[in-house]
């Protein structure tokens, strides 16, 4: 067998795709030496024992399909770092690596063997979401501990089979559960590259770290005043969301159980970004329990008075940063 005579849906196993690509035949993303490839394995009786579900997105953008990934590592914390995190790291930075994902899902053992070993379905080429290559989950593990997971936004490239069995499962009903802060608020550390390729400035971000000032200033906000909240010994969530009938998963920005208060977080303080706070708490609202939360506007600095009167009119709190600390303009 060769590259050209394998396209998406052939039926081969991990043996003959190390004979084609070279690497491995154990786990579940693996690098390839010998070749610019890195092969991803899909197994959906093996995510689920471990709290999740790789495939399609049911809902495509204006970018066309998605295909989620969960990263290497079954217990505590996923991470980029050191051995545990090498692999997961080799997904984020296979472009700078010049290397392709290539994307196989299991298919139930190979016919006629007495070994486990399982068919496997090639699914496609792949490369990394450029807006949100990955994104942070909160999931249980097998023993049902609740863990940090980083899930990987694929793209494909050229040819790719999306059968109706591949995509995710929807949701039978809206559920809302907290998870930790550190789940929006916390950033992933990435390990550095060695002379990583040059990218030009119109290409998008590659990681799920903030790019533009605003979107930093947002995540630096975001923890400065989570540190704030918890000095007050304030207990502090964030809500992830499932959608039902959709396989949309929602994250909310800071949430203060103590006070029974929602907040929508900010880079900027324009009237776009106070209109895209007020759109988030409205939506995120009706899904929160126990009812009817204080609902906040977090922003960087004080914005112009019509937005406070804005907020004000849509029942919604105001804090911004100042010189002194923070500045509450309470809606009622």
């Amino acid at each position: 067998m060769d590259l050209a005579s394998i396209r998406p849906g052939l039926l081969t196993t991990r043996e003959e795709m190390k004979a084609v690509f070279g690497g491995g035949t154990q786990g579940g993303i693996i690098p390839s030496d010998s070749t610019r490839n890195i092969l991803i394995y899909v197994d959906h009786e093996s995510g689920k024992k471990y709290g999740y579900e790789d495939g399609w997105l049911e809902e495509a953008d204006e970018l066309g399909p998605v295909f989620e990934y969960t990263g290497q590592g079954i217990r505590g914390d996923q991470t980029f770092l050191g051995l545990n995190g090498s692999r997961n790291a080799a997904v984020l930075y296979h472009e700078e690596a010049g290397k392709s994902l290539r994307v196989f899902m299991a298919m139930g053992r190979v016919p006629g063997s007495k070994s486990a070993a399982k068919q496997q379905r090639y699914i496609g080429e792949f490369t990394l979401d450029a807006e949100q290559p990955y994104t942070v989950r909160e999931a249980g593990d097998e023993e049902n501990q609740r863990r940090s997971i980083i899930v990987f936004r694929m793209r494909p490239i050229g040819d790719y089979e999306r059968l109706a069995k591949d995509v995710i499962t929807p949701a039978d009903q809206t559920d809302a559960h907290r998870v930790s802060a550190n789940v929006v608020t916390g950033r992933m550390i990435e390990p550095k590259m060695v002379k990583p390729k040059k990218r030009r400035a119109s290409e998008s971000r590659r990681a799920a770290q903030p790019s533009s000032i605003a979107d930093l200033r947002q995540s630096d906000l975001r923890d400065q005043y989570l540190d704030e909240l918890k000095k007050q010994q304030h207990e502090i969530f964030a809500y992830q969301i499932k959608i039902a009938g959709t396989t949309t998963i929602l994250k909310t920005d800071l949430y203060d159980a103590t006070e029974h208060e929602l907040y929508s977080v900010r880079g900027e303080s324009s009237r776009e970004e106070v209109r895209t706070a007020v759109g988030q708490l409205k939506d995120y609202v009706r899904h929160i329990r126990p009812r009817n939360p204080k609902l906040s506007v977090l922003l960087p600095e004080k914005p112009q008075e019509d937005l406070f009167n804005f907020l004000h009119t849509e029942g919604i709190d105001l804090i911004y940063q100042d010189a002194t600390g923070y500045t509450r303009r309470a809606a009622k």
